[in-house]
């Protein structure tokens, strides 16, 4: 299947197309496919249509894509950084790290949302740089890592229901941020995040190779000329601005950082400089479908898409930690 790259890439490409016009078309109302090239293109169009389009289909299709982009990616970094092939945003805890640090911002700062991103990177960071430290002081192997990361996850949970519980406000909204879920996104809310997850996507191509390198091993990348410490670090931030990114606005979502690197690894290898892209193309797909079948399967009643990722998720993990026992130990 290899062999066919080229092939397995464009069909990527336009699964994303298709699955984001799909997207578009289906909801609590369908709107003729006409009508939605006629909104994006044109003004020549009935106005609730266009108003339903540009103001609530479109920015949840966007918010989709680039939720996808940005957890796959993040799992890919993750993945490499740690020598892992479990960890991801959600097992290890830096999910849980940035969704609390949201919540803190939003605490503290009830009506500055311009801080929300920035609180979500830190808490991402500083959980992947624990995690990380702790897997280092243990020289563990990979369960131990995961172990380490529900650990930390469970002592997060516990500071998100303190703040649920201090500050009523918040609690309103939290089970659909609990989840994940792309309802009720608007465009302002979506400029800040998705531009920096598009920055530090592009950032991580560029260090695409680096991460080959540090999936060799410590020793070999070091008298290749790395400085392994820096570029573990800059890695690990790149991941956790992705990371933190989609978790501001679309809550805890899970398992995109999982799955979707692992199919690609057996469409296309383990060369970093293929799979960040194309986990990219199949991460935006994969939570746009996820979305849309959460408004269309229980149709009127609609289920977050964080819900539906569980579904497919949890089953995914358990056979990937039955398949993978042992597996490598993590370099200092």
């Amino acid at each position: 299947m290899r062999e066919n790259k080229p092939l397995i890439i464009l069909i990527l490409f336009l699964l994303l197309i298709f699955t984001s016009f799909t997207g578009i078309l289906f909801g609590s109302v369908f709107i003729e496919p006409s009508s939605v090239i006629k909104s994006l293109f044109s003004n020549d169009t009935d106005t609730t249509v266009r108003t339903l389009i540009i103001t609530v289909r479109l920015p949840r299709v966007l918010g989709g894509l680039f939720a996808g982009i940005g957890l796959a990616c993040a799992g890919v970094i993750l993945q490499g950084v740690m020598n892992n092939s479990l960890a991801s945003p959600n097992t290890i805890g830096v999910n849980s790290g940035s969704g609390f640090a949201v919540m803190l911002g939003m605490m503290l700062f009830p009506s500055n949302a311009l801080v929300i991103p920035g609180f979500a990177f830190c808490g991402a960071l500083l959980t992947s740089l624990l995690v990380f430290l702790l897997a280092y002081v243990a020289d563990s192997s990979r369960t131990t890592i995961i172990l380490a990361g529900i650990t930390i996850s469970s002592f997060l949970s516990a500071g998100i229901n303190a703040i649920r519980l201090l500050d009523t406000d918040i609690s309103i909204n939290l089970t659909s941020f609990m989840v994940g879920s792309l309802s009720g996104l608007t465009t302002s809310k979506l400029v800040l995040p998705c531009a920096l997850i598009v920055a530090a996507f592009l950032i991580s191509l560029f260090f695409a190779g680096s991460l080959n390198l540090l999936g060799l091993g410590d020793d070999i990348a070091r008298s290749l000329g790395m400085n392994v410490p820096f570029t573990r670090f800059l890695l690990l931030v790149l991941a956790s601005i992705m990371a933190g990114s989609v978790v501001s606005y679309a809550g805890l979502l899970s398992f995109i950082g999982l799955i979707v690197p692992h199919i690609c690894r057996q469409l296309f290898g383990n060369d970093a400089r293929i799979l960040l892209p194309c986990s990219a193309l199949l991460g935006g797909s994969f939570v746009i479908l996820c979305d849309l079948l959460g408004r269309i399967l229980f149709a009127p009643f609609e289920l977050p898409a964080g819900i539906i990722m569980a579904f497919i998720g949890g089953p995914f993990f358990l056979y990937l930690l039955l398949k993978k026992k042992g597996g490598r130990r993590i370099n200092a």
